[in-house]
């Protein structure tokens, strides 16, 4: 991916159980010093999704790096940034708190 051009990744996501499940999805970025740079556009996660038995699909993530990125000299060294997801079930009741919000 250049800085400053968007991107659009999938996601494989796929319930091997026998019952329907709901979850919510939380992303990471590594380096951590990266994940300045890291702009989602458009993301599946921390919205509930539902995964029916057996089911498997694609998950798309719209998004960009930071132009400023390739400006940063504590960047010079980064040639690989890594976007991960976490899918955890989610508990009724229960809600994931935004990041960057109280």
């Amino acid at each position: 991916v250049v800085p400053g051009e968007t991107a659009l990744a999938f996601y494989k996501a796929k319930n091997p159980t026998d019952k329907p499940i709901i979850g919510i999805s939380t992303y990471n970025v590594v380096p951590f010093e990266a994940g300045q740079y890291f702009n989602k556009i458009q993301c599946f996660c921390f919205e509930e999704q539902r995964l029916n038995p057996q089911e498997e699909v694609d998950m798309p993530v719209f998004f960009y790096i930071d132009p400023e990125f390739a400006e940063d000299p504590k960047m010079a060294k980064v040639d690989l940034i890594t976007l991960s997801y976490t899918f955890f079930e989610a508990k009724e009741g229960l809600k994931l708190p935004l990041p960057g919000y109280k």
